[in-house]
């Protein structure tokens, strides 16, 4: 029996368009082409961060930052300091910073998914992170996907992350449209995941059916024999993942000046100048290749990849924490009381 008749609710649409436009074309032939080359997927585990929706945007969600913490209570944490930073800086009305701070307390104290304050919900929001893999290797950049061409090691970086609106009804082109049908049934499976786990995951392909893909995000990682580990986190083009392999190559931990009673460093704290010194030679060849996206080092090769994140979406919006998503510790008291009128009492 049919239990959506009529028009599908949004978390169930997928709504695949085509656009009469030369970059569009490109960048969908680039996907198929990716996608015969690099067929697999290996899933990396979850990351968490914080979704919000307001009154005049329900039902999406819109992104509050890089959704890149492997734990709940982190991004529960992230939430306490925003909503404590809005009562203080962003509001002179006792009403509102009330709302904000009454929020704030529940976080303080409960190991909450869902908060609202002053007509505003947040969410705890998860999505799992995966790589393409083909032929024995990890997906690096494609050719389509927004770049630049800069080595300053000191630029800031972008996001295409925070802001993103979380629709799963959106228009969408049909290579993503074909990859999100793809994904549906995408659950933990392998034994290597405690059985909680994949029961959760199974779990979730009825609760939350529908599925987004968040903008893709490019990590540095080293080639082991049969596996890769991650060098740098997140970024959001290919040239900054890039930066951030350089930086990681050419600026070791300083080691600290000498002092009194100061125990030794451990050696893998120290900096051998010789090693240094090859690092450096191998960065400069490796800025010297327009977006390259491999470096042999020592026997060592670093790799450019795609990282991409999908998010299941239910008849609520997105999936929040699962009882198997696992954390080191729990909600504590973060910043200093303080009531309606915005004065702070520090210390106890």
């Amino acid at each position: 029996m049919d239990d959506h008749s009529g028009k599908s609710p949004d978390h169930l649409t997928i709504n695949v368009t085509h656009r009469d436009d030369p970059v569009f074309e490109v960048t969908e032939a680039d996907a198929f082409a990716s996608a015969r080359k690099y067929p697999n997927i290996v899933v990396r585990g979850p990351l968490f961060g914080l979704a919000a929706q307001r009154r005049g945007e329900r039902p999406r969600w819109r992104l509050m930052g890089e959704l890149d913490t492997g734990f709940p209570q982190m991004a529960r944490d992230e939430l306490n300091s925003h909503l404590w930073f809005k009562a203080k800086d962003d509001t002179e009305d006792r009403a509102e910073r009330r709302s904000l701070l009454a929020a704030v307390a529940r976080l303080e104290t409960e190991p909450v998914n869902e908060v609202t304050a002053d007509g505003v919900r947040y969410r705890i929001v998860r999505a799992d992170e995966f790589a393409r893999i083909g032929g024995g290797r990890l997906e690096p950049p494609r050719a389509t996907d927004p770049d630049d061409d800069s080595w300053d090691l000191d630029a800031p970086e972008s996001s295409r992350t925070k802001d993103f609106v979380v629709d799963h009804a959106a228009a969408v082109g049909l290579a993503e449209g074909i990859d999100r049908a793809g994904l549906l049934q995408l659950s933990y499976t392998a034994d290597r995941f405690p059985y909680d786990v994949r029961a959760d995951s199974q779990r979730a392909l009825t609760t939350h059916p529908g599925v987004v893909l968040l903008p893709t995000t490019f990590r540095v990682v080293e080639r082991k024999e049969l596996s890769w580990s991650m060098v740098t986190g997140q970024h959001a083009t290919p040239q900054a993942a890039r930066r951030a392999l350089v930086d990681h190559l050419t600026r070791p931990m300083p080691q600290l000046p000498d002092l009194p009673d100061m125990p030794e460093l451990p050696a893998w704290m120290k900096v051998d100048e010789k090693e240094q010194a090859i690092h450096e030679r191998a960065a400069k060849k490796f800025m010297a290749r327009r977006r390259p996206n491999e470096l042999l080092v020592r026997g060592r090769r670093f790799e450019v990849v795609r990282a991409e994140r999908v998010m299941r979406i239910g008849p609520d919006g997105p999936e929040r924490p699962r009882p198997s998503d696992t954390d080191d510790y729990g909600p504590s008291q973060i910043h200093p009381l303080m009531d309606e009128e915005g004065n702070i009492t520090y210390g106890t």
